[in-house]
């Protein structure tokens, strides 16, 4: 036992130990890409398949049809007729038609500011109350005046106000169903679904006169053209990369391909042909839709509430008329009629590679925790180096002697004399420059959100600039007023991968893509350090100014064909608006861990 012991405490006093984190760490960043890219094949994904028995999808006939396609078209010419007006006179139209069907109406005026612009409105909405309910539970219907692309959704309204006065008709309901036309697809959702929760500042969205009981689910639908379609794009990204059950998107696949022969898409992915560069891209683009974390429709503001919900929108030129579209959407809502309590059994952490294949998050989770996992190891492996003796220090004389007395000395007394020394760390340094670096981020994270639309620009020009400057004033006061030393570089390092690492890997639970995409444009910030060759300290700097966050702003505006600032705009808006948390993750994470990285390659360490 005791020589056991004796190796064990001489192996952990072998250098080559300590040269094993670097390349464990790569090692980590590796197997975590290729481990991403493993997940479209077959032996990594599987087939979809409903877990809550109770939905039941496909299994009733539908009768929507036949003379609902004249009420159809003359609600659509109402509709029509609507289209200069204003939104309180569009509403004061749709309040006549929906009493007129029997339901109960309420209207909720909101006023949002973002970005020095006001975005006012009013809801409308009718509450068909269950024939065998008891207003407990409800289901949701959603069409918003403007389209997600801001265009009249003329046949999306005119089919809910059709489906409404369908469904007033069956006496087969037992959960309440709700019609909502918002004045468009990014605020009046959003109002509207925060005051059903009580979760609404009174003093910018008003109260909802008319409530139902806790939602079970609610579709959204998004049909500005009129013309016959192939098929239906299925839009289910929340906010904050949160997703519905997936149970509610098998059911429509279901049963739009199963009962009535509509091809079915994700991801905008609308001629997939199942082969792994296919899936592979509808994968990315899914991850990069999570990662942003913006609404993608007027579903997604149901999501955080724990409300699952999807966004149905034709594409295509095909054979099936809006008739078809009622139909798939009276099948969707009599399988949600069925159940007997909230969704929970499916995932609701999961990427799909096609609209029938996906990953769980036990499988995919692993590739985000490696990377997250990279910056912990080397964070551990500084802290442990900055405590070592510096080289030609008095330790490797007190070492020498100790080895000349281990032949004259007891066996005892030579395990304490051969106990490696440790270094006193100073850690004030080290904790100032991490904690003003991330103090410094609330000024961005503050400006981006707060300023007017044509301030931004300019604002996002200054701080690039001040951002690009920040690290080697920093680097240069420290080197006149505290001559830092390579321990104190090391520890610097250590502290920022460590929060890096330690959030990261948080944050994989909940939102994996953002997790996996800023860990991997922050995977450089690990193996930089100080060096005084002047062409390597460049040609550092110059690798991590292509992963600066700013940098990496404008490239990916230019590459979606888009201005900076409308970008900034946009998460502006998400973050006044939709409650976004991307902009916390780029500047109080991402930024200040960027920023003590060029620190350290900057840095000059006395001697």
């Amino acid at each position: 036992m005791s020589r056991l012991l004796s190796s064990a405490l001489s192996l952990r006093r072998d250098p080559r130990i300590l040269k094993l984190p670097p390349y464990l760490s790569l090692l980590c960043i590796a197997i975590g890409i290729a481990w991403l890219l493993l997940l479209p094949l077959d032996d990594h994904s599987r087939r979809t398949y409903i877990s809550e028995n109770a939905l039941l999808p496909g299994q009733v006939h539908t009768y929507f049809g036949g003379s609902e396609q004249n009420i159809f078209r003359a609600y659509r010419r109402e509709l029509d007729a609507l289209a200069d007006e204003s939104n309180h006179g569009i509403n004061d139209k749709l309040e006549d038609i929906l009493k007129g069907v029997g339901l109960k109406i309420g209207r909720q005026r909101y006023t949002y500011h973002s970005a020095g612009q006001e975005f006012t409105g009013e809801n409308v909405y009718g509450i068909l109350q269950a024939p065998r309910g008891d207003a407990t539970e409800a289901i949701v219907l959603v069409a918003a005046w403007k389209s997600i692309e801001g265009s009249l959704n003329r046949n999306g309204v005119a089919l809910a106000l059709t489906l409404a006065r369908y469904f007033k008709r069956w006496s087969l309901w037992s959960k309440d169903i709700i019609l909502v036309v918002p004045p468009d697809s990014r605020t009046g959702t959003q109002a509207w679904v925060d005051a059903y929760h009580d979760a609404h500042d009174p003093s910018n969205v008003a109260s909802l006169p008319l409530k139902s009981g806790a939602l079970q689910g609610a579709l959204a639908i998004d049909y500005p053209t009129e013309k016959l379609f192939e098929g239906i794009h299925i839009v289910y990204d929340g906010t904050n990369g949160q997703l519905p059950n997936l149970d509610l998107i098998n059911s429509i696949v279901n049963i739009a391909g199963g009962q009535m022969g509509i091809q079915t898409a994700i991801q905008d992915m609308k001629h997939h042909a199942g082969r792994y560069s296919d899936r592979l891209k509808t994968m990315l683009r899914g991850m990069l839709s999570q990662g942003l974390g913006n609404s993608a429709g007027p579903h997604s503001s149901f999501i955080p509430y724990h409300v699952d919900a999807v966004t149905l929108q034709p594409y295509g030129e095909g054979w099936h008329d809006e008739m078809a579209m009622g139909r798939v959407i009276e099948g969707t809502f009599r399988s949600l009629n069925n159940l007997l309590e909230h969704l929970h059994q499916s995932f609701f952490f999961y990427l799909l590679m096609q609209r029938d294949r996906f990953v769980s998050i036990g499988t995919y989770l692993p590739s985000a925790m490696l990377l997250s996992a990279n910056f912990s190891i080397m964070a551990i492996y500084l802290w442990m180096k900055s405590g070592q003796p510096a080289a030609g220090g008095s330790s490797q004389g007190d070492e020498k002697s100790s080895v000349s007395s281990d032949s004259k000395g007891t066996k005892a007394n030579t395990a304490v004399r051969r106990s490696p020394t440790t270094s006193e760390r100073d850690l004030a340094l080290p904790l100032a420059v991490v904690a003003g670096c991330q103090a410094a981020s609330i000024i961005p994270l503050f400006l981006f959100n707060r300023l007017p639309a044509h301030m931004l620009s300019s604002a996002f020009h200054l701080f690039s600039l001040v951002s690009a400057a920040l690290p080697p004033i920093v680097a240069q006061l420290m080197a006149t007023f505290t001559k830092p030393t390579i321990q104190h570089f090391q520890l610097i390092k250590s502290f920022s991968l460590l929060i890096l690492g330690m959030t990261l890997a948080t944050l994989a639970t909940l939102n994996f893509s953002l997790a996996f995409l800023v860990g991997l444009l922050a995977t450089p910030l690990s193996f930089v350090q100080p060096t005084r060759n002047t062409i390597t300290r460049f040609c550092l700097a110059g690798s991590l100014t292509v992963v600066a966050p700013p940098v990496v702003i404008y490239t990916v505006a230019n590459f979606l064909g888009v201005s900076v600032v409308e970008v900034l705009r946009e998460a502006s808006f998400g973050w006044n608006v939709w409650g976004m948390h991307t902009a916390v993750v780029i500047w109080c994470l991402w930024w200040p861990a960027w920023v003590v990285g060029m620190i350290n390659v900057l840095g000059n360490v006395s001697q």
